[in-house]
């Protein structure tokens, strides 16, 4: 039997325990685990170490090489991330609709867990905790397969999880992680119908459109990210570069950086040099049209290719657009549904841009960098959806559940 369907039998040997767990054994569990993370935290950063030594030898550039690594700061800012899920509702068992039928029948629609879920991502060992941490607190059974890069530190982390969880009421095994690194086991996770629920992959384009065209087990997609912000012409000019700045520099490797500044051309001409000047200043590539060039003399040519390009990088495109419309039109084009921005003082503008624009989070004033489970209230999340079904953006305890109709009668029949 290969790794992968032992793992997920195990996972799924463990849901009828996750399903008669308490809310209170299973927020004792996370507890335990956070606490567990923090002393552990010396082991888990030598294993990282090592996942950062290898991505160096493979070239791994410095923004990916920064979204893999560990330090005291982000275990401690992880184990936080447990602690707020712990904080909030248990949405199992909520009572979603009750309907009283004139027959009699008294039907009561409920959350239940969705039972194992099957996640597929990249170098982010954050992500296996904020995984875990969501799956056990919806009463699911979790299976993790992370990329190889951080394939040390992953290993190091569920090893914890597993040690913890032992003396809990929680079944380790509820936990699984694929250690082998071929995409041949990606291949067979996302066909394993009968045994793992729904599939969520997290990660670059080709990843999730690899899971999204191939998987036979439901599939949640999200979406990578190519996020715009656009600068109207009634932008305030310091709330435009402090934004502006915030999306792309304040931690370029995530999908909610901006990938595009749209930039009005009468605010272009008053103030896109500063701006272009404070990002070279940070290091940042810019790229551009023709327009962005004739006032940024050192931004390089921007291709088609790069506007649809998620760099994850200290690389910027730059596009000169002549009104609100033809922003619309770019990000409609070019958008990948996840996260966009717009930053004027035109109510109307704003309010037409929050509408037209298609994507699971849309701002007025504040940066993309703000999609995130964390900062929305959730705790953590497990990905931000872009599709239109079951969930949208980023997602956190109840979009990790189903639903149940529970019906009583007094012994109607249909006729």
């Amino acid at each position: 039997m290969s790794e992968v369907r032992q793992k997920a039998e195990l996972a799924g040997q463990s849901v009828h325990i996750l399903n008669s767990l308490s809310t209170e054994q299973k927020n004792k569990a996370l507890l335990d685990c956070a606490q567990a993370l923090i002393a552990n935290s010396e082991s888990i950063i030598e294993a990282n170490k090592d996942d950062l030594q290898r991505g160096r030898e493979n070239g791994t550039s410095e923004s990916l090489l920064d979204r893999l690594a560990l330090t005291e700061e982000r275990i401690s800012g992880i184990a936080e991330g447990l602690r707020q899920i712990v904080q909030l509702p248990d949405p199992i068992g909520e009572t979603l609709e009750t309907i009283d039928r004139p027959n009699g029948l008294h039907i009561v629609k409920k959350r239940v867990p969705i039972g194992v879920i099957g996640i597929i991502y990249e170098a982010r060992p954050n992500v296996t905790v904020d995984a875990l941490g969501l799956c056990l607190k919806t009463g699911n059974a979790v299976l993790l397969r992370g990329g190889s890069a951080a394939l040390s530190s992953n290993r190091k982390i569920v090893e914890v999880i597993h040690e913890t969880l032992s003396k809990t009421d929680v079944p380790k095994e509820a936990v699984q992680l694929i250690e082998d690194p071929n995409r041949s086991s990606v291949d067979e996770m996302i066909k394993l119908n009968g045994l793992v629920d729904v599939v969520i992959p997290r990660g670059g384009s080709s990843l999730i459109q690899n899971v999204v065209q191939n998987a036979t087990v439901p599939v949640i997609e999200t979406g990578a990210g190519v996020c715009h912000t656009y600068l109207d012409a009634s932008a305030n000019p310091s709330m435009a570069a402090e934004i502006t700045l915030n999306a792309k520099v304040q931690r370029p490797s995530v999908c909610n950086a901006m990938e595009t500044l749209l930039v009005h051309h009468g605010f272009a001409q008053s103030h896109l040099l500063d701006i272009a000047s404070e990002l070279r200043n940070s290091n940042v590539e810019l790229r551009g049209c023709e327009q962005t060039r004739q006032i940024v003399d050192w931004a390089l040519p921007a291709t088609e290719q790069d506007y649809a390009t998620e760099y994850n990088d200290y690389i910027l495109n730059i596009k000169v657009v002549s009104s609100l419309e033809e922003a619309l039109q770019h990000i409609g084009r070019f958008g990948t549904k996840h996260s966009e921005c717009i930053v004027t003082e035109d109510t109307a503008n704003a309010e037409r841009f929050q509408q037209d624009v298609d994507a699971s989070a849309v701002y007025h004033n504040v940066s993309t960098r703000f999609t995130d489970g964390f900062e929305f209230g959730f705790g953590a999340e497990i990905g931000i959806s872009t599709q239109k079904l079951h969930a949208r953006g980023p997602m956190g305890l109840p979009a990790l559940t189903s639903s149940k109709y529970i019906i009583h009668g007094n012994g109607q029949i249909r006729k």
